[in-house]
């Protein structure tokens, strides 16, 4: 069998570039857990810079809002705690060096491209203050996540979750999450469009700016779309709404507060003891039965995530690509081992599958490892650099990135995944109770009652096992329920309490 090196052909030898990308992904036979080499393995291509630039824009966003999340609610939650910018700042930067070059550059870079990178889990990010006021421990829960992650990646269970989960689910879950995050990002832009008023001196209101960003943005998008360039919307659009609000008067708004350098990178510092680091010292048993529920929901809800990235691939990849797609057990294991290594030496993030890395790169018809690779060296530049790290989270940038580059990306695959009448009912089953409860049910309940023909396609639920039909999505579906009712997650929409 002739090897990757033997098959591969100049650019030249191709009537369009879509043609040579997608022949580099049929030719490819990435190496599981052992060295994958540059020319011999994979080629870098210039289209990997749009995912590896998309994914640092994206997780500084991402690490920054952790970060501070965790550091209004442990602030809250502790009398002796006391964090703000400047911890959020440090800890991110942090996370940004060691896990970067560890499980980025070295281990879906170099030793198992098959496996996605491990990124930020953005749905937690809204639940961050309600764990800390349970009085969970970064370090416990970041624990807990990783020995149940590795435990379900080592019995297939990842991969397994990903099978029974019809289009229709997967559509409509989708289709929710992409429009509700989109949703966010257009109030965050607003926000901060119409809170400018306060600083603007001569111009008055500058609540306007928002909507021109925003209008400029969809239009941009849109003839991206239209000539197949739909992988560079992050950049293009950042840029372009940066240069906007620059442009229009709003340049008075960033703050340039991080200096370029090292962050502290002894573990010791940051766990050691409660008067330096999170000033939360080592976790005990009681941080460890607090932060239990919370690292359940966070690995139940890792499957739907893990699917919704692979499917990107599979959408954009031509046929005979199996060998470059995601492997989702693989990324649960990376992801679970991340979540450990990244936390101990310091971090306080809530790992899974690198969204804002994944799509651009499906998009782009690129496979795992060159852009994980620019990705890692780019993450870790930006947070030696640190000024850049302002810019990235300034609210133009940062939104119109999350906009462009996930969320709406997200609607346009789960409207595509549902255009059969039985998916379209599944996806409407699915869509409905994320509205009435959270995805993490929807997605739950959703997979229970199409796996038994209550929903969806019918002619499907015949051709799966007893234990695919009843026994697995019933034990996830119990699972879930208990996990949000015993942190809470309904007391906001249901007054019902936490029952931890």
């Amino acid at each position: 069998m002739k090897t990757y090196k033997e098959l591969h052909k100049p650019a030249s030898e191709f009537k369009s570039r879509s043609e040579y990308l997608e022949h580099e992904l049929q030719i490819m036979k990435p190496r599981r857990y052992k060295l994958n080499l540059p020319g011999r393995d994979f080629r870098f291509e210039w289209e990997d810079l749009v995912p590896a630039l998309a994914g640092t824009l994206g997780i500084i966003a991402m690490y920054s809002s952790v970060m501070m999340a965790w550091a209004d609610g442990l602030t809250e939650a502790w009398d002796h705690v006391n964090l703000g910018k400047d911890f959020a700042i440090e800890v991110s930067r942090v996370e940004m060096i060691i896990p970067a070059f560890l499980f980025v550059i070295l281990a879906s870079g170099f030793f198992n491209p098959r496996a996605n990178l491990a990124g930020n889990h953005g749905p937690m990010i809204p639940l961050i203050a309600s764990i800390a006021l349970a009085g969970a421990h970064p370090l416990a829960l970041a624990i807990l996540i990783g020995v149940f992650g590795l435990t379900l990646s080592f019995v297939k269970g990842g991969s397994r979750l990903v099978n029974l989960t019809s289009k229709g689910v997967a559509g409509g879950l989708l289709i929710f999450l992409g429009f509700m995050g989109a949703l966010s990002q257009i109030k965050t832009i607003q926000t901060w469009s119409t809170g400018l008023e306060s600083t603007a001196v001569e111009s008055g209101s500058m609540g306007y700016l928002g909507l021109i960003i925003l209008v400029i943005t969809v239009i941009l998008y849109s003839y991206l779309a239209r000539i197949g360039k739909r992988w560079l919307a992050i950049p293009a659009c950042a840029v372009t709404a940066l240069a906007i609000a620059l442009i229009g008067g709003a340049g008075f708004d960033i703050q340039f507060t991080t200096e370029m350098g090292l962050p502290n990178l002894n573990p010791a510092y940051w766990w050691g003891s409660t008067d330096k680091g999170w000033m939360l010292g080592l976790p005990t048993s009681q941080h460890f039965i607090a932060s239990l529920p919370f690292a359940i929901l966070a690995v139940a809800m890792w499957s739907p995530d893990f699917l919704g990235h692979r499917i990107f691939q599979e959408m954009n990849y031509p046929k005979k690509t199996e060998k470059v797609l995601m492997d989702v057990d693989d990324t649960m294991t990376m992801c679970s081992i991340r979540q450990v290594v990244g936390t101990a030496v310091g971090g306080g993030n809530i790992t899974s599958s690198w969204g804002t890395y994944m799509i651009p790169a499906a998009i782009a018809k690129r496979p795992i490892p060159a852009g994980a690779i620019l990705l890692g060296l780019m993450v870790m530049a930006v947070a030696i650099l640190g000024s850049p790290m302002d810019v990235a989270v300034w609210p133009p940038v940062r939104s119109i990135a999350l906009l462009v580059g996930v969320f709406l990306p997200m609607v346009e695959a789960g409207i595509q995944m549902v255009r059969e009448s039985a998916c379209a009912q599944a996806a409407g089953i699915c869509i409905f109770m994320a509205m009435v409860t959270n995805p993490v049910l929807a997605w739950a309940l959703a997979m229970f009652l199409d796996n038994n023909g209550l929903i969806g396609d019918k002619e499907r639920a015949k051709k799966l096992s007893v234990v695919d039909r009843i026994v697995i999505p019933l034990s996830i579906l119990l699972i879930c329920i208990a996990a949000v009712l015993t942190v809470g997650m309904l007391k906001g929409s249901y007054g019902i309490e936490a029952f931890l």
